[in-house]
């Protein structure tokens, strides 16, 4: 089965953990690395011939167009992450659509083809956010894989359906892929890949994602960060959980991944759409 492999494309200062001590007026102040990372997983996934979807920060795409060009020209698919990193339910509706906006024109006058696919800072399209979803059917998109069906602090609606499905709104029309869960006893366990990747053994992994396409039988949804294969990235302050939950076993995240590459098959979400 086809599962959908996706890499929202942002440095390691600019994540939400770090929000309070890192401001984005300040962006340009830090060592970026997130090129260089991207070139690591580009070339990793080039080993086992894997395409997949990049979710890139529009403010990446107009610091970095040599990346963006890149990214395309060895076949992936580009979709949006937004354009500087400010979680939804921070912004008014006219400021998400002004951001969304300018995220999607940055990356398509950069490729020259039409943007379809987004994900929202932290998955923050939550159960009080859900007209975010009315903006991106206006703005054109087709899918979107921000809604994460799992208890977080600082995203998630549990009650959400686990699988991809159609949503339609107001004369709209918008698929969902959700990060993908692994239902034990009615909870929703987050397997989708990022911390959770890297904190779970990778045992637990396997067999979560292979109850998904073999006896669920769906497609898993995937992520991880460029910031993720870089253990030797600067630290940043932050509260002990966040540091714990941003910096725990970077290490292990490339031998992880290779490993899920050679077990099962992925592609970018376009071609399961």
């Amino acid at each position: 089965m086809l599962n959908a492999l996706t890499i929202d494309v942002e440095d390691y200062y600019m994540v939400s953990a770090f929000a309070d001590t890192v401001k984005f007026e300040d962006w340009p102040g830090y060592e970026s690395r997130v090129e260089m990372n991207t070139y690591r997983i580009l070339d990793l996934l080039d080993r086992y011939s894997v395409r997949a979807t990049f979710f890139i920060l529009g403010w990446i795409a107009e610091q970095k167009p040599n990346v963006i060009k890149e990214i395309h020209k060895r076949g992936h698919e580009l979709a949006s992450h937004g354009y500087n990193h400010r979680l939804v339910y921070d912004l008014s509706p006219k400021e998400f659509c002004e951001d969304t906006r300018r995220a999607k024109r940055s990356i398509e006058d950069i490729i020259g083809e039409a943007v379809i696919g987004y994900r929202a800072t932290s998955f923050s399209i939550m159960k009080e956010t859900t007209w975010a979803l009315d903006i991106l059917m206006e703005e054109g998109f087709l899918y979107d894989s921000s809604i994460f069906p799992v208890r977080h602090d600082r995203y998630g609606m549990p009650g959400a359906e686990r699988f991809s499905h159609i949503i339609e709104r107001n004369g709209g029309r918008l698929t969902e892929f959700p990060p993908s869960t692994y239902s034990i006893f009615g909870n929703n366990i987050p397997v989708g890949g990022g911390g959770y990747l890297r904190i779970f053994p990778l045992w637990f992994t396997k067999i979560a994602l292979s109850n998904i396409n073999n006896k669920e039988k769906k497609p898993v949804v995937f992520y991880i960060h460029p910031w993720e294969v870089d253990p030797n990235q600067p630290r940043l302050k932050g509260s002990a959980f966040s540091m714990f939950r941003h910096y725990t076993n970077l290490h292990s995240t490339v031998k992880k991944l290779g490993n899920l590459l050679e077990s099962f098959m992925f592609g970018p979400v376009r071609d399961i759409l």
